[in-house]
């Protein structure tokens, strides 16, 4: 069992700024953005017994240092892409939000550019005025763990302008924000935990994560290794520990891919054998993959495991309701994935107008154009109606999906029911053969992407386990 560092308190706390337009200034370093009217969002009273109130930030300016191609308006613009973001190259650059009026200010959010990969230093102070200033938080680190919104309690003050201090990051001296929020409470909401508690007992060193974001700007989602998913990594937005100590993979309908060759957006989890040894590639006949035992006795010895199985304990918590009919409402929360095919897609799938969601798989044979679907848990159908013993929505339940040689069989536990259990028989779809290789994936492959902007789907795993014959991470 892996275990996790605790007691990191979170840094951070956000505020979500909605702008319709962005006003602009032959000088956009220093021209503020102005939004007019601003809405106050009430959330749920916070633990601190504070009645928390999002903010709205009208304007921003910094120190006149900021990068012409990044000034201090990309900060509170709403937009989460790092190419929207503030950035000012040296030591103690500042950045100043104007609240529009004096108010009483406990915590804010950050999203840090390339916050996964270093840390941020900066101190914040607040002011009525702008010639006097408190300082509310001194010398302080992000977690250098999370791309997306970090948490940060303050002193409480009452204050119009709020002002972070950047004295560089742990590579170099550039400052540099992707969005920032403000709160009325210390612990806004409660929702970011920054490190997964031990006694989940998940090994994520078998896995890396793919997150819908591009940060390196490749064009593609962002991978985060097996050594930083080990070592505590999570993502406010994407991949984070939810109340009771589950782990959160949130995807949005539309946002970076994995490839080209792919249609869909996901979080998921890709299985990694090598367990953070990267003189060992990814893809390939060797012992970050794995085989069916009906193999080649070679192909048996060149990989990391044979046959396999794997058991996963959830929670479905949001699908979609809108798009294309054959979209709706459905996502894959796991695959046994080969070099080109899938042996297995796990399918969860509830249409808007049932209580209850199905459970179904497909299997693409290598042999035939055509995949074949085994319903086990109500209809798969685009106008199926309520599965009388259908999975709800934030109802736990378990899959197992077991391969010994040629037999996949697949099998659906839940308290206080008979497991349902589905077996195929794989003899024909040549995935025994010399050059065939395996992995399994875990998350939300989220196919949907006809549905609503703001729509997403998210589950919460509480038990991940995979194991296979000759695999030292099984024993």
């Amino acid at each position: 069992m892996l275990e996790f560092p605790l007691n990191i308190k979170s840094m951070a706390v956000t505020i979500l700024v909605l702008l319709s337009s962005c006003g602009s200034s032959s000088d956009p370093n220093t021209a503020p953005i102005i939004i007019t009217e601003p809405p106050v969002v009430e959330v749920p009273e916070s633990p601190t017994g504070c009645s928390n109130v999002q903010y709205t930030i009208l304007s921003a300016n910094d120190n006149g240092g900021s990068d012409p191609e990044y000034p201090a308006a990309n900060a509170i613009d709403g937009k989460t892409d790092p190419k929207s973001r503030w950035s000012s190259l040296g030591v103690a650059q500042e950045i100043t939000f104007d609240l529009g009026e004096v108010k009483s200010v406990g915590s804010l959010k950050i999203k840090w550019h390339q916050g996964a990969e270093r840390q941020a230093n900066y101190s914040i102070d607040t002011s009525n005025d702008q010639n006097t200033w408190q300082n509310v938080l001194t010398d302080s680190t992000s977690s250098g763990r999370h791309s997306g919104f970090e948490q940060v309690d303050l002193i409480s003050s009452e204050a119009r302008y709020v002002k972070i201090v950047g004295t560089g990051n742990s590579e170099n001296n550039w400052n540099s924000i992707v969005e920032v929020q403000a709160h009325s409470c210390e612990g806004a909401d409660g929702q970011i935990v920054d490190v997964f508690p031990n006694e989940l007992g998940i090994e994520l060193v078998d896995w890396y994560l793919s997150v819908p974001t591009d940060e390196d700007n490749n064009g593609k989602s962002d991978t985060i290794d097996e050594d930083d998913l080990a070592a505590g990594y999570t993502n406010s937005e994407y991949f984070f520990t939810s109340a009771d100590n589950g782990i959160v993979m949130r995807s949005p309908s539309y946002g970076f891919k994995t490839s080209t060759n792919t249609s869909y957006v996901r979080v998921e989890l890709r299985e990694m054998l090598r367990r953070g040894d990267r003189s060992i590639k990814t893809q390939g006949m060797n012992k970050n993959n794995w085989v069916f035992g009906s193999a080649s006795n070679q192909g048996q010895a060149d990989a990391g495991g044979v046959d396999g199985q794997l058991n996963v304990t959830l929670a479905v918590n949001n699908v979609t309701t809108t798009g294309e009919n054959y979209q709706i409402g459905r996502l894959v929360i796991g695959q046994i994935h080969a070099n080109d095919d899938e042996p297995i897609r796990l399918y969860y799938r509830k249409l808007p107008g049932n209580n209850n969601g199905s459970i179904y798989f497909a299997h693409e044979s290598r042999a035939s154009s055509e995949e074949v679907y085994v319903e086990m848990i109500g209809s798969r159908s685009n106008s199926a109606s309520n599965p009388s013993d259908g999975i709800a929505l934030d109802e736990k339940f378990s899959y197992q999906i077991n391969v010994t040689a040629n037999l996949l069989t697949v099998t659906i536990s839940r308290e206080g029911k008979d497991d349902v259990v589905k077996d195929l028989d794989m003899s024909n779809s040549l995935f025994d053969a010399d050059d065939q290789y395996h992995y399994f994936k875990v998350g939300v492959y989220h196919l949907n992407n006809s549905s609503g902007a703001d729509e997403y789907a998210q589950a919460t795993f509480y038990d991940i386990r995979n194991t296979h014959s000759g695999y030292a991470g099984s024993e």
